[in-house]
């Protein structure tokens, strides 16, 4: 990471890096991907949905912070999802997020001590791929002082037509909208802050090539859009905090058996 991709980050609230994978590492991960998807037995599968707070709170989400679990498309029948412990659970996922580039990037941008809490692989169908509503990814990851960022790879070319991701430069910098915690009355939403969502307008689309990886701090608003194209737009995100900064014990995900591990 050059200093003038720090300083972009800071600017922007998010860095971009072509090429970082390479299409052999790429195959292995997308592979096993299919093998989990493959024997995957869809009975007790959750819908993954970003606008129905009971579709992530429920025992099969709430579990898998420790797990390995596919989770559905809202039609129901084809898979949206991994998560959220390959990276500790699986050799070919771990292979994969251990990196001593990923380190360094973390270390530039002021992550002392990187502990990766989640992973989600991402599969974006065609035709059925699913909008994810514009959020901030610091909701579901509370830590004081705020670290959480997201360290997000094309598996697949992402274009504006099956999907991509698009993101507000410089809106790190505006106040987290809500907080997902968990406690004795549920897992739901809670409110914070009415600032409004960007719109496309204000956005910009991050089309890029299989291999991208982007890093994304976890305050910067990002969205994406339904998949209505023949193509998939796989994709593989890990969520890192700093291990100085204090975690929520209301965030959802709580580690009671798998050490938090970094990048190395």
């Amino acid at each position: 990471m050059t200093d003038d991709d720090v300083r972009r980050y800071a600017a922007q609230g998010f860095a971009v890096f072509p090429s970082f994978k390479s299409s052999a590492q790429i195959a292995a991960l997308s592979q096993r991907a299919a093998a989990i998807v493959a024997a995957f037995d869809p009975h007790d599968a959750t819908v993954f949905s970003t606008r129905d707070d009971s579709a992530r709170s429920d025992a099969y989400f709430m579990e898998s912070g420790e797990q390995i679990r596919c989770f559905l498309e809202e039609d129901a029948r084809t898979v949206n999802k991994i998560g959220h412990a390959m990276h500790d659970l699986d050799p070919v996922f771990d292979a994969f997020s251990r990196d001593a580039r990923l380190a360094q990037i973390a270390e530039r941008i002021g992550l002392r001590d990187p502990r990766i809490y989640q992973s989600m692989y991402i599969l974006k169908q065609p035709h059925v791929g699913g909008e994810v509503n514009w959020h901030q990814d610091a909701a579901f990851f509370d830590t004081d002082p705020p670290s959480v960022t997201a360290f997000w790879f094309a598996l697949e070319d992402a274009t504006r037509e099956n999907g991509c991701m698009w993101v507000q430069p410089g809106g790190h910098r505006s106040p987290l909208r809500a907080r997902f915690i968990s406690d004795g009355r549920g897992a739901r939403l809670e409110p914070l802050d009415p600032t409004p969502w960007p719109s496309l307008e204000t956005a910009v689309p991050l089309e890029v090539t299989a291999g991208t990886l982007v890093v994304f701090d976890g305050m910067l608003p990002h969205y994406s859009a339904p998949n209505r194209s023949p193509r998939s737009r796989h994709a593989y995100t890990l969520h890192a905090v700093d291990g100085h900064a204090k975690y929520s014990p209301l965030n959802w995900l709580q580690r009671t058996t798998l050490p938090v591990r970094g990048f190395n």
